[in-house]
C-alpha cells in the first residue's frame, strides 16, 4: 500500500517484485520498494528518484503528482543507483531545476553521469537550510551510512525525516508483513559495518522533533518511534537483542548436521531459543542477522582440505566484515583423521572485536558416537548457564 504522507507532501517511488537480489546477493522473495518523494509548496522539491528497474513507473507517478508544475529542486540523499539513477533523466527533461547534494555528492556525481551542471549544483553542508515556502528542508550530513555522501533532510513543518538508506527494510510496500525481521536483515548486512557512523546520525536525530520518519525503502515509520530507534540504537553498538542461540552448521555427508541438530534439541530441552541454519542451503543474510540478534553463537563445520569447509568460511567472512563483536561463542568440529577446524574457526573469531570462545570444542570423529552426544549435551549445559 502505497503510503499517505500529507496534502503537500507525496509519495511518488515504486514497488519491485520482479527483482530476486538486491544489491544481487541478498534474496528479496517480498521484493522491494524504492521510495521517492515530492514536496509541493511555492517552490517544488523531488527527493531522490528511482531505480532504473522502475524508470517509467516513476516518472508516470512523478508527472500525475506535478500536475503541471515543473520542479525546483532534486534533493539528492545518496548516491547509490538504486535511488540515483533517474538523476540524469530528470535533470535532461528539467533543465532549470536545481541539484542539491554535498560536496561529496558533487565529487561523485559526474562519475555516474555526463551531464553538465554549471550553474545547477547547490551545495549544502551539515545544518544548512533550504526553504521551500511553508515547508523547510535542513540537511544533515550521515557519513557512511553508508556511502559517504549520504546525507538525510528534516522537514520542520510537518516534522518529517527523510532518513536515506536508515530505517530502510526489504519488502514492497504491497506486502503485508512486519517491519523487524526484514528491517534487522537490512541493516545487518547493508549498514551493519558502520555503527559508529549510525550512532552519530542517531544522535543528531535525537535533537529533532520527529512525528514520521520516510526512508528510501520500506514503509513510512509514524505513530511511537521510539521501538525503531532502540533497535538501531542495540544494532549499531552491536548489542545483543535477546538472549538466544544462532547455530550455524555446514555438512558434507550429513554427520556434522546431525550433531548440530542433536545440539539444537538439547539446547531448545534447556529452554533456550535456537534458530539453525544450514550454511550450505541457508540464506546467508538470514544467518548473519541470526548471529547479530542473539547474544551466543554455535558454529559446526567440518575439516575439508586441510581447511575449513566452504560454506563456514565464507560465513565467518561476511560477519568480520559486517563488523561482528561483542558475543560468546562454542565451536564443533568434525574429521576423520586431522580435525583443526575449531582451531581454525576460533583464529577466525579471535580476529574479530570481543569475541570469546566460552569452552573447548566438541570433536566428532567421523560419525556421531555415544560419546559425541554426551560432549553435545555438555555443551548444551555450558552453552545454557550463559
Amino acid at each position: 500500500m502505497k503510503p499517505v504522507i500529507s496534502d503537500s507532501i507525496l509519495y511518488i517511488g515504486a514497488d519491485d517484485h520482479d527483482i530476486d537480489l538486491f544489491e544481487n546477493q541478498y534474496p528479496v522473495p517480498d521484493g522491494v520498494s524504492y521510495n521517492s518523494y515530492l514536496i509541493l509548496d511555492e517552490k517544488v522539491a523531488v527527493m531522490d528518484t528511482v531505480d532504473r528497474r522502475r524508470t517509467e513507473t516513476w516518472f508516470d507517478a512523478l508527472t500525475k503528482a506535478l500536475n503541471g508544475r515543473d520542479p525546483d529542486y532534486l534533493i539528492i540523499s545518496h548516491m547509490e543507483p538504486d535511488h540515483a539513477y533517474n538523476i540524469g533523466l530528470l535533470a535532461e527533461k528539467y533543465p532549470q531545476m536545481k541539484l542539491v547534494g554535498n560536496a561529496k555528492t558533487f565529487a561523485m556525481l559526474p562519475r555516474f553521469f555526463d551531464a553538465s551542471l554549471t550553474g545547477r549544483a547547490v551545495t549544502v553542508a551539515d545544518g544548512d537550510s533550504l526553504p521551500l515556502g511553508r515547508h523547510t528542508l535542513t540537511f544533515y550530513t550521515a557519513p557512511m551510512v553508508h556511502w559517504p555522501e549520504v546525507m538525510v533532510s528534516y522537514e520542520s513543518e510537518e516534522k518529517l525525516l527523510f532518513s536515506a538508506d536508515a530505517f530502510g527494510r526489504f519488502g514492497a510496500l504491497d506486502v503485508d508483513m512486519p517491519w523487524l525481521d526484514e528491517a534487522r536483515r537490512y541493516y545487518l548486512n547493508i549498514v551493519g559495518k558502520y555503527g559508529v557512523q549510525v550512532q552519530a546520525l542517531l544522535k543528531k536525530a535525537a535533537g529533532l522533533d520527529v512525528k514520521k520518519i520516510l526512508p528510501l525503502h520500506g514503509p513510512v515509520l509514524e505513530g511511537d518511534l521510539s521501538p525503531y530507534l532502540e533497535k538501531y540504537d542495540l544494532w549499531s553498538r552491536y548489542v545483543p537483542e535477546e538472549k538466544g542461540v544462532a547455530l550455524a552448521y555446514c555438512s558434507i555427508h550429513g554427520n556434522t548436521e546431525k550433531a548440530a541438530l542433536l545440539l539444537r534439541d538439547f539446547l531448545a530441552g534447556a529452554g533456550e531459543t535456537v534458530e539453525v541454519f544450514d550454511l550450505c542451503r541457508c540464506d546467508m543474510s538470514a544467518a548473519v542477522a541470526a548471529a547479530f540478534r542473539y547474544d551466543r553463537l554455535v558454529l559446526a563445520c567440518p575439516t575439508y582440505d586441510g581447511g575449513l569447509f566452504p560454506p563456514m568460511e565464507d560465513f565467518l567472512s561476511h560477519l568480520k566484515s559486517k563488523n561482528f563483536q561483542g558475543r560468546a561463542a562454542a565451536l564443533v568440529e568434525n574429521g576423520s583423521w586431522a580435525p583443526i577446524s575449531a582451531k581454525l574457526m576460533g583464529e577466525k573469531l579471535s580476529a574479530m572485536k570481543d569475541v570469546t570462545v566460552l569452552t573447548d570444542p566438541v570433536t566428532v570423529a567421523s560419525a556421531v558416537k555415544p560419546e559425541t552426544e554426551a560432549a553435545l549435551k555438555a555443551l548444551a549445559e555450558n552453552l545454557s548457564r550463559r
